[in-house]
């Protein structure tokens, strides 16, 4: 099964068919309906669902995975095979950041997102894992073998579809498969199809606000004649009418009407506070829904962090902390032998990058961890990326602390042989 031969990180757009009736009073309205379906990598064609996943998936790129050892002590596994292979280039066509950055699209466009695992299966790297490659998660199926049709029974088997037809079984030993909600913890939901009513009313606020400035910021509106016009007739006073008033070069011009028309604009005004609240609303539930944060899509209304820092902070908790355990759960589990799991070897992204303070936050906190004696200097500076220094490696404390339990023996008569 060789994915690298047929590899071809492009996607296929699908559109799904939408009601008749919201066609008509887009199209009355001057929208285009075909736009404001939504589906797939279409969906990011909208300016908060494009900017959340963005934010999410860049956040994920920027993070380094590294492997690390619990074994009498945590200490980062550089000696491993798949350290360099997951930190800088997981195969060929990409770097670490961006094939992160495509798994989390995926992941929050469709609900599943998937990589394959090069694994050899001969030579004394038998069982090793070469490389891993993104898949096209809208050509790929997921079975449960619930009667042990293809193996044993109740187990989890994939069938993946190339762009020449050619279908590849996949054992889930062989696959990374990470999730948005799950129902039922083999398959994901699609954020984009929950979301549809809400992605699409988006849509159209944005389009219609196209279309006004296209229009000169003139609202559409009705003419009233008096008298019969054939359909010929109609189409042509239309496109000369709209000739006349329409664009931003005729913005605020006066046009001419023969005796006997008159124009009725519709009451539809783009600063009426209905509009400008629910198209408010609209931002704010495609944002917590994607767990991002409103400041961060630059909605100023009801922001109140002391700190970027703060603000990040809660973001790692409220929404990348549960991303980040489901990553690293399906990473560790199914890229290390079972001896290494023993082991307590596991990968961890490092959230620090993000976390990081600004540089006197950082220094305070250094500066007790050290004083404290649970910080070595040489940590403190490999954190900083400085180089270690002579003496760096060894734990400081403050002289004058002193048990609990001998707290005022220093005052005993005779005292000790310093006091």
């Amino acid at each position: 099964m060789l994915f690298k031969n047929t590899y071809n990180p492009s996607y296929k757009n699908t559109v799904s068919e939408s009601d008749a009736n919201w066609q008509s009073l887009a199209e009355w309205l001057g929208l285009s309906a075909d736009d404001l379906q939504i589906s797939g990598t279409k969906s990011l064609k909208e300016i908060t669902v494009y900017t959340c996943i963005k934010i999410l998936s860049e956040t994920l790129g920027k993070l380094p995975l590294k492997i690390y050892q619990d074994s009498g002590g945590i200490r980062k596994a550089t000696d491993h095979y798949l350290y360099h292979l997951l930190k800088l280039r997981p195969n060929p066509y990409m770097s670490a950041a961006d094939f992160w950055k495509c798994l989390e699209v995926q992941r929050n466009i469709r609900g599943n997102s998937y990589a394959w695992m090069d694994i050899s299966s001969s030579g004394r790297n038998a069982g090793n894992i070469l490389g891993i490659y993104p898949l096209d998660s809208s050509k790929m199926q997921i079975y449960v073998d619930d009667i042990g049709l293809l193996s044993s029974k109740n187990s989890v088997w994939y069938v993946y579809t190339d762009k020449k037809g050619n279908q590849y079984k996949i054992n889930s030993n062989e696959l990374w498969h990470f999730k948005g909600m799950t129902i039922d913890g083999i398959a994901g939901l699609s954020a984009i199809e929950m979301l549809r009513n809400s992605i699409e009313n988006a849509k159209a606020a944005g389009n219609f606000l196209n279309n006004s400035y296209k229009n000169g910021m003139q609202t559409a509106g009705i003419i009233n004649y008096v008298g019969d016009l054939s359909p010929a007739a109609e189409n042509k006073f239309r496109d000369k009418f709209e000739q006349m008033s329409s664009g931003l070069k005729n913005a605020n011009r006066i046009s001419l009407l023969p005796i006997g028309y008159k124009y009725e604009p519709m009451a539809l005004k783009l600063t009426d506070a209905q509009f400008l609240e629910n198209t408010r609303l609209t931002l704010q539930q495609l944002t917590a829904a994607f767990g991002i944060k409103p400041h961060q899509v630059n909605d100023q209304t009801k922001t109140s962090y002391a700190s970027a820092s703060e603000a990040n902070r809660e973001f790692h908790t409220d929404t990348l902390l549960s991303i980040l355990t489901g990553y690293e759960q399906e990473i560790t589990y199914k890229s290390f032998l079972d001896s290494e799991l023993n082991k307590g070897t596991y990968a961890k992204f490092n959230a620090d990058v993000i976390l990081r303070g600004d540089i006197k936050t950082r220094y305070d906190a250094y500066a007790v961890g050290i004083q404290n004696g649970f910080k070595k200097p040489n940590e403190i500076r490999a954190m900083e990326e400085d180089m270690p220094a002579d003496g760096g490696d060894q734990l400081i404390v403050n002289g004058n602390y002193i048990p609990l339990t001998m707290a005022g023996k220093q005052y005993d008569k005779g005292g000790t042989a310093n006091g």
